[in-house]
């Protein structure tokens, strides 16, 4: 088996519609990627946890990446994702775990940015 999964890995809210906007982005990049196993998952306020979401794929796959939607390296990339990546390679030691860096510094960033200031400015008074 050396299939390959994603995790698209966010902060998570009590707010439900911000965590299945995570879920969507999560199956598009699926879709526009021509990926075969790409899950969601969340820090707190959201399921599935990163657990969760690397046991629905285990049996699967040799190789996760985790996928932070994140902006910046900050506590919770720094902290919590790297502890609970340890956590997880002790349930599923067979499968391998990298973890791509967080958004910042992509050079899409800025062409996101200025789409959206674009959009914004244009709009009628």
């Amino acid at each position: 088996m050396s299939q390959t999964g994603y995790i698209v890995f966010a902060h998570g809210s009590s707010i439900e519609s911000a965590n299945e906007a995570v879920r969507n982005v999560a199956a598009d990049m699926k879709q526009r990627g021509e990926l075969e196993i790409v899950e969601a998952a969340f820090l707190e306020g959201g399921q599935p946890s990163l657990a969760g979401a690397l046991a629905s794929m285990a049996d699967r796959v040799s190789h996760v990446v985790v996928v932070p939607y994140f902006l910046t390296l900050g506590l919770h990339l720094k902290r919590d994702l790297p502890r609970l990546v340890e956590e997880v390679k002790l349930t599923h030691p067979n499968v391998r775990i990298d973890v791509a860096p967080p958004l910042d510094q992509h050079p899409a960033m800025v062409d996101a940015l200025l789409d959206r200031a674009r959009e914004t400015a244009c709009k009628p008074a």
